[in-house]
């Protein structure tokens, strides 16, 4: 049987990802673990989430790619894919067993549960409700697949309307943007108009500043003259009286 171990079309995917799953569900450790009939559909629905991550990532797709393809997070496929989930564990292994050829065995394994061989393990009846079951989550899996490529179309158009309309208003801003750039670019001449000018008048009082300090001490100067003078007065006055007092004792 050929195995596309690196899958290129739809139909190799589902190829490998049937096989991974049912290769891995009849392993003896794994067809241990799903003996609980509580469990079993869990474990039925993370190894068939793993089978179709890893088979979709041997086909080169991206974990973004995958996970909504899936119906998964991408936190919950990247578990899968690095092996971080029993789940991806068992199913990279199984990938592993097919690459190296030893898928003869996990075959002859699968049809001695068929015929009843390993009864002891998992009765004929448990091994149908097995294959039942798996069949209803295959069939809602496809079901699901198909609505989430209805909704992503869906929410592909909504983003191209919304991406057309944020492109308009961003236009409109950029427009008005630009008006308000050519309004700036005059305020700012008349900004530098009225700047001169008060340089100019800053200038002015600079000088009227230093005009009126040079005053200041000119007014200084002028008083102590003036105080210097009124002394020479006062003795001037204080002479003519003593020799006005001497010229009426003499007479």
């Amino acid at each position: 049987m050929e195995v596309p171990l690196n899958p290129i079309t739809r139909s190799e995917i589902h190829q490998l990802e049937s096989l991974l799953l049912f290769a891995t569900l009849f392993r003896p450790e794994v067809i241990e673990l799903i003996k609980d009939p509580a469990e079993r559909l869990t474990w039925v629905d993370s190894l068939a989430v793993a089978a179709g991550a890893i088979a979709r990532e041997k086909a080169g797709m991206t974990v973004s790619e995958i996970a909504r393809e899936l119906g998964r997070t991408e936190q919950t496929i990247r578990k899968h894919l690095k092996g971080e989930s029993k789940a991806g564990q068992l199913v990279r292994e199984t990938y592993e067993l097919i690459k190296q050829g030893k898928l003869n065995e996990l075959i002859k394994t699968i049809e001695m549960i068929e015929k009843g061989g390993l009864k002891e393990v998992v009765a004929k009846e448990e091994y149908e409700k097995l294959v039942q079951e798996y069949e209803k989550l295959r069939t809602e899996y496809e079901r699901i697949k198909e609505e989430l490529e209805r909704m992503r179309q869906t929410i592909e158009l909504e983003s191209l309307e919304k991406a057309r309309e944020e492109i308009e208003r961003l236009k409109k801003e950029l427009e008005e943007a630009k008006v308000e750039l050519e309004k700036t670019k005059k305020d700012k001449k008349e900004l530098e108009k009225e700047l001169a000018e008060l340089k100019t008048r800053l200038m002015e009082a600079e000088a009227w500043e230093e005009r009126a300090k040079e005053l200041e001490e000119e007014a200084k100067r002028l008083r102590e003259e003036k105080e210097a003078l009124e002394k020479k007065l006062e003795e001037i006055k204080e002479t003519i009286r003593k020799v006005k007092e001497e010229l009426e004792n003499l007479l």
